[in-house]
């Protein structure tokens, strides 16, 4: 008996040690990160980056796991001809309806070749659906078949928790619009041409893994729209290709572009009104006309674009660097932005705010003083910026006499011109602005 005893006491044990076992196997991944990784008081946010790298490999982790779960929806089902010559607009615009309409689904681009008119994906739709892009999506280059739109090409609009992705190409065939702008030919009038790819209104948007090139003008604009992650984009137009720029970013919050390769006729990335908390990180860039912020304050419009910041980029070959521009007679505000682990090769402008750009074609400049308004820039950073600059002045701050530029600080920097000999910084109307570290070249006039 009591025998009988000690063995049903250890069973017990035994049983008890393997539930509680069991139950912390079983624990909420991303609850078990954070009680064993919080962050101290005073650890500068690291551990909270990794908190949130982890994070994000789970739900990364996650959605590889549902994505075997979700109806696959291929193109060539719904008759795409996939040669390249026939149109396959209808066929795409039928597996969308299907995708959208039952919801856990994934749109399937193989690896063939498809001719494209304009197409709007328009939502709402039902939850969890992705668009698998491996094959090349080609725009039709008749004018004419822009008629009901002639600013778009593909729209993916009111959309909740989208994930484009799958390595494929877009390709805008934006030769005949490059050809018959004012910029090329300047007996033609000025004319808008289509963007090549439009997120719209979007929410909890992913796109990552894709190649887009030869836009008619802007490559991939995100417009109002909220908490959008872009990775892995190959974006490139040839440098003479007008108004192609990279990636456009409007009236968005909390969008971060990463691990990106662009060279095109414009600007790499341009941030533009109602933009908020924009973050770029590990961006190579050119040719083109760099890393903008603006035009702000065009036709004296009110402007505000905050919480900017480009973290790691290998600018090369452009026009620009990192600049910030707006327009005489605008307002508005463009504050709290930071520029850092920058490296500039043979930049005609590596560091540029420029508060008094106006088009001499359309009308007279103001003169300096006389400006009733503008776009007021404070708070900016620059921080471990170096390299070449084409040009003998690397830094450039043209404020407004009115409305100086606030608070601008540089902090290692160091800029030569592309000889080797050492290059120049001027600075008109620029209030509190301060060195940290070494700093070359200073403005002469402060």
């Amino acid at each position: 008996m009591a025998l009988l005893k000690h063995l049903f006491f250890s069973f017990t044990i035994f049983i008890i040690s393997f539930v509680f076992c069991y139950g912390s196997l079983q624990e909420d991944p991303l609850t078990s990160i954070y009680v064993h990784h919080s962050p101290s008081v005073d650890d500068g946010g690291t551990l909270f980056k990794n908190f949130n790298k982890q994070s994000a490999n789970v739900l990364s982790l996650n959605r590889f796991e549902k994505r075997g779960s979700l109806k696959k929806v291929n193109v060539n089902d719904y008759g795409a001809k996939r040669n390249g010559d026939t149109d396959d607009s209808e066929a795409f615009k039928k597996a969308w309806d299907e995708v959208c309409d039952s919801g856990e689904a994934i749109l399937v681009v193989p690896k063939d070749n498809y001719l494209l008119k304009p197409i709007r994906f328009s939502g709402p739709c039902k939850p969890n659906i992705e668009v698998q892009i491996s094959g090349t999506l080609e725009a039709a280059d008749d004018p004419s078949d822009y008629d009901e739109d002639s600013r778009h090409w593909l729209v993916f609009e009111k959309i909740k928790n989208l994930y484009v992705y799958g390595g494929g190409t877009l390709d805008g065939n934006g030769k005949v619009w490059w050809e018959n702008s004012c910029k090329k030919n300047k007996k033609r009038p000025c004319k808008d041409a289509p963007t090549a790819l439009t997120f719209d209104r979007c929410e909890d948007l992913t796109v990552e893994n894709l190649n887009i090139e030869n836009a008619q003008q802007i490559h991939v604009s995100f417009q109002d729209s909220e908490n959008v992650k872009v990775s892995g984009l190959n974006v490139n137009a040839p440098e003479d290709s007008p108004n192609t720029d990279g990636i456009h970013v409007t009236k968005t919050k909390n969008i971060q572009i990463s691990d990106s390769v662009i060279g095109t006729g414009d600007d790499c990335i341009s941030i533009v009104h109602g933009s908020k908390n924009v973050e770029a990180t590990n961006i190579t860039c050119g040719p083109g006309h760099g890393i903008s912020i603006g035009s702000l304050g065009a036709g004296k419009s009110k402007d505000v674009v905050s919480g900017i910041k480009v973290n790691g980029a290998k600018i090369f070959g452009t026009k620009n660097g990192v600049r910030i521009k707006t327009w005489q007679g605008g307002s508005g505000s463009a504050s709290d932005i930071k520029f850092q682990n920058i490296e500039m090769s043979n930049v005609t402008n590596p560091i540029i705010i420029n508060q008094n750009y106006c088009d001499k074609k359309k009308r007279p400049c103001q003169k300096a003083g006389s400006e009733k308004s503008a776009v007021e820039i404070k708070n900016v950073v620059y921080e471990n910026i170096s390299g070449t600059s084409a040009s003998d002045v690397a830094v450039k701050f043209d404020c407004s006499e009115k409305f100086p530029c606030q608070k601008i600080k540089l902090q290692n920097i160091d800029l030569a011109c592309e000889g080797g000999d050492d290059a120049e910084a001027l600075c008109n109307n620029v209030d509190k602005l301060s060195y940290i570290g070494h700093v070359k070249p200073r403005c002469s006039k402060e």
